[in-house]
């Protein structure tokens, strides 16, 4: 007669048998127990499955009962190559729960009955166990899944991932060398990418020597962006990946990529100098000019991307010395570009060269000076007026440019401020006029609240004590003239106020001066009548606050003229103040 426990498996779909709950129980806790008890009355029960078809081995896998998974096994080896809904093994699921010893011992199992096919299955998304070891990071499982079953590394996932990918990306790298030494070895990855990109990405200088002393074809492949792992490593700027791939194959120097910039171009927009180095030593002749529009060499991009450093290096280099003259599509050489950038170090640099040509026309039939025109309105930048006098220098006959570009500029700057007057009269009126009504105010009151009080002996009632002191009298001079300076400021401002076009353009600067003016007065006054009040009893304190005072106008001056004080003395002769004192 059948046991009573037969008559709780009921037929699930497909012809499974549904699993027995005390049998889902018993492999949940990993009690073998009273597995074997259920095994000895029937057993057919350890067949059973849930309802998305894991096996009593599949679900103590997934909570790592060893144990368990031997008992069972013994008892019932078929279950070695079920697999549920998502296509997985016992051993796969023991893999992606994380239980590496018992994943171990599984494989023993697997081929000490022959087997071995079994563990090369994939799951739902194409993944094997090795996918899985290596993703997780089991490296010694990885290990031993590749020399128990080397077929493992020739699967690629549903993503295009291959297991040495995978390793690469993970940094890997005695799992992808070992992979290696498996000729047919899978080696490609998403998106086009391949092994060695994911080596060039970690900056894996030995893994990719290794590659390419297996693999040398990858570093030819492109991926769906068309860039190679040349192109990568020079991007991220991994000097020593650059150095091996191009020890092992030098002609990948002179590949033109997708994009049309070659090699040294690439390494000119990112300032790579050490790259170029390296380029140009495995490949002396590397090209140096764009594929397409503009057709920029390495020299144009350089300046471009405002790196010095490359053109100076570009600069002192023999074998790119043709460059300092080549035109790109518009006719511009690099001296055009650098003009335009007003970067005096860039203009100083190139014109420092022997070879350069300042004369060039572009097919605009400008020369390089020219180019200034097109930025006027930064004529008031110290930048803009050093490259017009370097420019100048260079070439003397530039002097009537300069006088028409002088012109111009003054033209373009009325036009503007024109059309800005009213706001910009109502904010410099209000700003200056505030602060000469200040110091009117207080150089008005000083005038009355003289230091030292006035005199109440016979015969000089009202006079000031010390109306025969020198400071006194330095005092009242410097105070009187702050005051008049001062009204004077503040009228010019309401004159502004009226909109007067050409005040506001051609007058500014006075009222600049006369601001400036207003307040060494000002100081002055304070100095001298803090002088007069504490001379007689702190005279060494008195001269040391008003000396302070003093020269607190010069210290000023000279900190807000400093730069224009540095280029000066940068260019002596050669300095033109014409376009820094206009409007």
């Amino acid at each position: 007669m059948a046991d009573k426990t037969s008559t709780s498996l009921l037929r699930g779909g497909q012809g499974q048998l549904q699993m027995d709950q005390r049998l889902l129980e018993a492999s949940t806790s990993g009690n073998s127990t009273s597995m074997k008890e259920m095994a000895s009355r029937n057993p057919c029960i350890l067949l059973g499955t849930t309802l998305a078809r894991n096996t009593c081995l599949h679900i103590s896998s997934t909570h790592g009962h060893q144990a368990f998974c031997t008992d069972v096994v013994a008892l019932e080896e078929s279950l070695l190559t079920a697999v549920n809904l998502d296509w997985e093994t016992p051993l796969l699921a023991a893999v992606k729960s994380g239980f590496v010893i018992l994943a171990s011992v599984l494989i023993q199992c697997y081929r000490a009955r022959g087997l071995i096919e079994a563990i090369l299955w994939q799951d739902i998304d194409g993944c094997n166990v090795l996918h899985h070891a290596i993703r997780s990071g089991h490296r010694e499982l990885a290990l031993k899944l590749i020399e128990a079953a080397p077929a493992l590394s020739t699967h690629v996932n549903i993503f295009n991932e291959s297991p040495m990918y995978i390793a690469a990306m993970r940094d890997f790298t005695d799992i992808s060398e070992k992979l290696l030494e498996i000729p047919d070895s899978a080696h490609m990855g998403p998106f086009g990418n391949n092994t060695l990109l994911a080596a060039v990405r970690n900056a894996n200088s030995g893994l990719a020597k290794r590659i390419m002393e297996t693999r040398p074809w990858l570093a030819r492949e492109t991926n769906k962006t068309g860039a190679t792992p040349l192109s990568v490593a020079l991007y991220l700027h991994q000097i020593g990946v650059v150095r091996v791939l191009l020890e092992h194959d030098c002609s990948l120097g002179y590949k033109v990529p997708s994009n049309g910039a070659p090699f040294l171009s690439q390494a000119a927009a990112g300032g790579h100098i050490d790259v170029a180095q390296v380029l140009l030593h495995h490949c002396p002749d590397t090209p140096y000019r764009a594929t397409n529009d503009p057709y920029w060499t390495c020299l144009h991009t350089a300046i471009d991307q405002d790196h010095v450093e490359f053109v100076e290096f570009i600069l002192r280099t023999p074998q790119l010395r043709k460059l300092i003259n080549m035109r790109d599509v518009y006719g511009k050489t690099a001296l055009h570009y650098a003009v335009q950038s007003c970067n005096p170090k860039m203009v100083a640099a190139l014109l420092s060269h022997e070879d350069i040509d300042i004369s060039v026309l572009d097919n605009h039939g400008n020369v390089p000076a020219w180019e200034l025109m097109d930025f006027a309105d930064h004529a008031k930048t110290l930048n803009w007026n050093e490259v017009n006098m370097l420019m100048l220098r260079a070439d003397p006959r530039c002097a009537t440019i300069s006088y028409n570009l002088h012109r111009r500029t003054k033209q373009q700057a009325t036009m503007k401020s024109r059309m800005e007057a009213k706001s910009l009269t109502k904010t410099y009126t209000s700003n200056t006029s505030l602060v000469a009504i200040l110091m009117a105010t207080i150089t008005f009151a000083a005038a009355f609240t003289l230091p030292g009080g006035y005199d109440n002996d016979a015969g000089s009632e009202g006079l000031p004590i010390m109306s025969r002191k020198f400071a006194f009298q330095a005092f009242l001079i410097s105070d009187v003239l702050a005051l008049c300076s001062s009204f004077a400021v503040a009228f010019i401002c309401i004159i502004a106020r009226w909109e007067d076009y050409e005040f506001l353009i051609y007058y500014r600067s006075f009222t600049k001066k006369l601001m400036w003016f207003a307040y060494v007065a000002t100081t002055t006054a304070f100095s001298t009548g803090l002088y007069t009040v504490l001379a007689s009893r702190l005279h060494w304190l008195a001269i040391a606050i008003c000396l302070m005072v003093a020269l607190l106008p010069i210290l000023t001056k000279l900190l807000g003229e400093w730069p224009i004080l540095k280029l000066r003395l940068k260019l002596g002769k050669d300095f033109k103040s014409d376009f820094l004192d206009m409007v």
